[in-house]
């Protein structure tokens, strides 16, 4: 029987957000008592908590997340167990392991730091070759349980985004589909205009 994982963070006031970002607003507007319903406002930028950067975050590509139709962001998963590695390389068994269309699940463990400045500021980085690959096999997206595939000047983003792989961040909790034998990934963004959006990640497994 099939289980339904969720590997997001809660979009709440008081989440931890990159240095470069502004802190999100989440605060009740319309009360049930006096406005007779209940109502609230998020003002937020698109890269808080578990979300999708499109090509046009960090390339001339003006391709945004409502540019996509909805099977883009659902397929099936390769995790690769990258724990420990400051520097995550190619390794030659990824030539058997990643398909075309894949969306590839980077389980570094870095979701242990979430909420510290250890988090933004010390995470791994994905090695130029291995971008390179996931580009020659075509996956269609790069996720992690860290905020970023790279730092400044974020020549991996570029990479990647260039060649319309999509990149996922701050997922949590990817240890428990370790064990899983098939990972199916369900991750629809808003349908919006904009370089990205925060997203609800479900693993679907068997």
């Amino acid at each position: 029987m099939a289980k339904y994982i969720d590997l997001s963070y809660t979009i709440e006031e008081g989440l931890a957000v990159h240095p470069y970002d502004e802190a999100l607003k989440l605060s009740r507007s319309k009360f049930l008592v006096g406005d007779g319903f209940n109502d609230s406002r998020f003002d937020s930028g698109m890269h808080v908590g578990t979300h999708i950067d499109a090509p046009s975050h960090m390339t001339t590509r003006e391709f945004f997340i409502s540019d996509y139709l909805p099977e883009r962001f659902i397929g099936k998963a390769c995790l690769l167990d990258v724990r420990n590695q400051a520097l995550i390389e190619m390794q030659d068994a990824y030539h058997d392991r990643v398909s075309t269309d894949d969306i590839v699940l980077l389980y570094t463990g870095f979701d242990s730091q979430f909420g510290s400045d250890t988090y933004f500021e010390a995470h791994p980085v994905i090695d130029e070759a291995l971008a390179a690959f996931f580009i020659e096999k075509r996956v269609k997206m790069v996720a992690m349980d860290m905020p970023s595939p790279d730092r400044w000047p974020f020549d991996i983003h570029k990479m990647l985004l260039d060649q319309d792989i999509l990149i996922m961040e701050n997922l949590r909790g990817l240890g428990a589909l370790l064990d899983c034998d098939a990972i199916e990934i369900i991750a629809l963004p808003m349908k919006i205009k904009a370089e990205g959006s925060p997203v609800r990640v479900v693993a679907k497994v068997e």
